[in-house]
Parts: structure tokens; sequence; C-alpha cells
């Protein structure tokens, strides 16, 4: 998405490998990507690449606190994701440990955050480099942990402050929904589908007709309002699954490559119906003209 639209990539990550589907091939604009081996944790072993970099975007994260699930979801084993949602592939932390949600989902963001805010551009950059920190939104409790959603607000919350410092930086915080994808992940299409129904549903209703997620929202609101002292009821979030559509995975793409633009001045949270707006998706998921986009 990024090659289509004329910019330069260097993918980062822990293996440093260039990507491949989920059954092995390797697509033709794997070659046109600088594959760099790094660790977020460790701002030097990456940089030396920050200075000639317009933008950020990052992508690090986990929705669990076991990592199983990835490698559960890419090969469709449904039993084995189950077990990894019920705690059933890993252990208790020891005493002391980090959980992976503290450590991928915050502390690689802000470290990453940090670094870039401190490297100094090479002559020539003078435009707004964004951050752009791939966030959530909130519709996966109470299946997946209060931790996941409130480490990833933590994130929103400290990258915001550390570029508000720096008027050359702005932070981004793209918030998907469920990201589905037939091949990369193909056990989503099906609850994507449900969902995506669903939203429409709630869209197309007239607002005094009480819906699902409304009512869902008032209990949310009015009868269990807390999760923890800093998060709303799940409920809430459920209401959210029900109203707010699943994103496919290219058009998040093809969100944080347009909130990349100068031109189009984009700061702050991008939820996925601003996403939808942007790529020029109405809300009955057919296109917009190109003079919304």
């Amino acid at each position: 998405m990024a090659l289509a639209r004329g910019l330069e990539v260097t993918s980062i990550s822990s293996s440093g490998k260039p990507y491949k589907t989920p059954q092995g091939h390797t697509p033709a604009w794997v070659e046109r990507v600088e594959w760099r081996k790094a660790d977020a944790m460790n701002p030097k072993s990456y940089a030396d690449i920050l200075p000639g970099v317009d933008a950020v975007v990052h992508t690090v994260g986990t929705l669990l606190d076991n990592m199983q699930y990835k490698q559960r979801m890419q090969e469709g084993d449904i039993m084995g994701f189950i077990k990894s949602l019920a705690g059933r592939d890993s252990g208790p932390l020891a005493e002391g440990q980090r959980s992976a949600y503290d450590t991928l989902n915050y502390e690689s963001a802000v470290r990453v955050c940090e670094a870039f805010v401190a490297s100094k551009p090479v002559s020539g950059l003078t435009r707004v480099r964004p951050f752009v920190y791939v966030s959530a939104e909130d519709v996966n409790r109470p299946i997946v942990s209060v931790r996941y959603l409130e480490t990833k607000r933590e994130a929103e919350k400290r990258i915001q402050e550390i570029v508000q410092d720096h008027p050359q930086y702005k932070g981004v915080y793209v918030r998907p929904s469920l990201i589905y994808h037939p091949h990369i992940r193909p056990m989503t299409t099906i609850p994507a589908t449900i969902f995506d129904v669903s939203a429409r549903i709630h869209d197309a209703a007239p607002s005094y007709i009480p819906m699902p997620s409304s009512v869902l929202r008032w209990l949310g609101t009015s009868v269990f309002p807390y999760a923890t002292d800093k998060t709303p009821s799940a409920l809430n979030s459920m209401a959210n699954l029900l109203s707010i559509p699943p994103i496919h995975v290219d058009h998040l793409a093809e969100a944080i490559c347009i909130s990349l633009d100068p031109a189009k001045d984009i700061h702050g949270v991008v939820g996925v119906r601003d996403m939808r707006q942007l790529i020029g998706i109405s809300q009955t998921g057919s296109e917009e003209s190109a003079a919304n986009t």
C-alpha cells in the first residue's frame, strides 16, 4: 500500500526477515522494502535509521498476554486459539515479570517514540514528522483482558505527552476494530461478516428504536459502570463490537498511509469511522466519490 503511493519503506522486526504469506510465498513487492533486524526496546539497534525518515508507524502489539495466539490464527487452528484465549498456552508470570501487554503495547511504543523525537532529521526534512501508533477500538472485552485496552490507552497518553513538547512531531493514534483478512487471518472472516452486518443494521435503525448496542451502553453506564477504576464497563465494549464495523487490513494500511500525508494534517485519535471516511468508504460499505477522500 505504501509502496504503491511512492513511499520508501523500511521494516524493522526482531527477525529482520522479509515477509512471506501464510502459504510461504514471497510477494513481488517484498524486494522493494528494506528489511532490518532490530529490537524495539533497544534504540541503538535502529537509531541510525531514524534521522532519515519522515514518519514512524508502530505496529508492535499483542491482543493476548501469551503470544501463541498469533500463530494459531495464521494456521486457522480454532481450538488452539481458544486455548490461548483461556490462557492454557502459557503459565503464570514470575514475580516481578512484566506482562506482554506492558512490554509490547506500552513500553515498546514509548521507547521507539522517545528515540524518534530524539533523532535529528537529516538536512532537507522540515515537515512535521508523525508517529503513528496502531492502537485499538474498545471491542474485545470481556473475552480479552482489560489490560489490553488499558495499555493501549496508556501508550497513547504517554506518546502525546512526548510529542507535545516537540512541535516538529505529532502523534496519530489509529484505532482499528476487528481486523480481518480472508487469507492472512482466515479465522476472522466469519466474525467480521457477522459484525459488519450488525453495524449496518445499527446504522440503518431509527434512533427511537432501542438496539442491542444502546441497551448494552445503558447497562454499562447506569448499572455496571466500571470494569476498573479507569476503564468503563465491558458492556460498553460489547456495544461497540455490535455497532462499529470491522476493518480490512488493507483498508487499515491505506488509512495509515493517508495519515502520513502532510497535506491532510491528521493528528490525534483516528477511529474506524474516521478511517473509512479517509479512504472513501461510506458507512454502508460502498465507495464514495474521490472528492470525499
